[in-house]
C-alpha cells in the first residue's frame, strides 16, 4: 500500500492577516459607497458621510492616525508601513 503525500500538507501555512492600511480603504471605501446609495435613495444630507470619510483621510496623511486607525490598532492590528 502506497501513500501519497501532498508536499503542501507539511507547510504550515497561517491565515494572512490584512495590515490596518487595507483594513482603513476598505472601510472607507464601504462607507463612501454607502453613503452615496443612501444620499440617492433617502436623503442627499448622508453625502456628509463622505465628507467625515475624507477628513479622516486626510487625518491619517497627515497625522499618522485617524480615529478609525486607533481603534483598529487596539484590536491589534499591525501596520505595514514602517514610519
Amino acid at each position: 500500500m502506497t501513500t501519497m503525500t501532498n508536499s503542501t500538507s507539511n507547510a504550515t501555512t497561517q491565515p494572512t492577516r490584512w495590515p490596518l492600511e487595507r483594513i482603513l480603504f476598505a472601510m472607507a471605501g464601504t462607507v463612501t459607497l454607502l453613503s452615496a446609495v443612501l444620499a440617492a435613495v433617502v436623503s442627499p444630507w448622508f453625502l456628509l458621510l463622505t465628507a467625515i470619510v475624507g477628513v479622516n483621510q486626510w487625518a491619517y496623511v497627515l497625522l499618522r492616525a485617524c480615529p478609525a486607525s486607533l481603534v483598529l490598532k487596539r484590536f491589534g492590528i499591525q501596520s505595514q508601513c514602517k514610519w
